[in-house]
């Protein structure tokens, strides 16, 4: 495509791009197979809130896979610790392809607990929910870039709306952070119908998985309608920046006092909470756009 060497325009021309690993959610009331599901993937290291996985039957099939378990008592209640586990996932070398977090809904709860708990009688206007919000977000930052598959594990919660001017409960949905669905490219929802378990497509941006759209909630239907080779495919790590680069980031800026509202912008655009959670060549591509700064 020909463009005017002065235009603005960045756009690139369309193109085919692989869909990489799985980044899904699954929610239902408890007992109709999530957990079985989710560690029929391969390689899973399970993050367990709720220390159901403790049982034996659980233990043998992770052993079995060639998996690897985070209970509670290891820090899977806390979000620091967990977001740490993904840190050192997305960056260390290691044997592991599916992070699961099971579930998501009792790490995000508990972190609003504790803060209700924190604040006492100053807790009004939803304030207890904003720091389990913003790890959400730092979570699902370090997720998009991991480069393993992804299942988060919820519970269901009543939905409710309006019906004939009545408050009336139209259905369910996973009870986790509203965002997190469109955060994601999948969303599932998994149900009992006779004697089989199945996966209903909620909301998704992936060509094999219409939404509405009923499927059995087993992986090697999942992984056919997905691309085994994906799912299977070995893991890359990321390099995060040097202290020289990040060091040099922040010479950088305090000669050229950007407002901080460009430096967050910088950041977010990197998915990052600070420049050492740069990638390597993110840092240098920083580095070289503001000395071209400093230099005009």
């Amino acid at each position: 495509m020909a463009t005017n060497s002065t235009s603005k325009l960045k756009a690139k021309d369309p193109k085919d791009v692989s869909p990489g690993k799985s980044k899904i959610m699954i929610f239902s009331r408890s007992g109709v197979g999530k957990t079985w599901f989710a560690l029929d993937f391969p390689k899973p290291y399970y993050i367990d809130t709720e220390g159901g996985a403790k049982l034996g039957h659980y233990q043998k099939k992770l052993a079995a896979d060639g998996g690897a378990y985070f209970g509670p008592e290891d820090g899977a209640l806390n979000f620091e610790e967990v977001l740490g586990q993904v840190q050192a996932l997305a960056t260390e070398k290691h044997e592991y392809k599916t992070l699961i977090f099971d579930s998501i809904t009792k790490l995000f709860q508990t972190a609003i607990a504790d803060e209700a708990n924190r604040l006492g009688d100053k807790d009004a206007f939803g304030a207890s929910k904003k720091p389990a919000i913003s790890f959400m977000r730092r979570l699902v930052n370090w997720v998009q870039r991991i480069d393993m598959n992804v299942i988060f594990i919820a519970h269901e919660v009543a939905e409710w709306g309006m019906v004939n001017g009545q408050r009336e409960q139209i259905g369910v949905v996973a009870d986790i952070w509203d965002k997190l669905q469109y955060e994601l490219d999948l969303n599932l929802q998994a149900v009992r119908r006779g004697g089989s378990r199945m996966a209903v497509v909620k909301k998704s941006r992936l060509l094999g998985f219409p939404e509405t759209e009923t499927f059995p909630l087993e992986y090697e239907e999942f992984a056919t309608r997905y691309g085994k080779d994906f799912i299977e495919g070995t893991v890359s790590q990321i390099t995060l920046a040097g202290a020289d680069q990040v060091a040099e980031i922040k010479r950088l800026l305090d000669l050229l006092k950007l407002p901080q509202n460009e430096i967050d912008k910088a950041l977010n655009k990197a998915k990052a909470e600070d420049w050492s959670e740069l990638t390597d060549e993110q840092a240098d591509a920083y580095i070289a756009y503001l000395k071209k700064k400093i230099e005009k």
